[in-house]
């Protein structure tokens, strides 16, 4: 995302824990880091098959993450 650092601890939709995925962000309640979206958004993939690929990631969750992003970005 051009280099930008989002300030992902803003975001409902998403933890981090040391014990997971090396602290790395990802959908609160699962071990799909959010990079993940946005790797497999930039490779053309569609939120649906997002769904697909990532059991226990919600609609919502994908939905709050691009929101906060856009937001994260405007701001900047």
């Amino acid at each position: 995302m051009l280099g930008v650092m989002l300030d992902w601890s803003q975001c409902p939709a998403v933890e981090r824990d040391p014990e997971k995925v090396s602290g790395a962000w990802v959908f609160k309640g699962t071990r799909v880091p959010v990079k993940a979206l946005f790797e497999n958004l930039e490779d053309g993939a569609r939120v649906d098959d997002l769904l697909d690929w990532f059991p226990g990631v919600t609609r919502e969750q994908i939905d709050a993450v691009l929101e906060h992003a856009q937001q994260s970005l405007v701001e900047a």
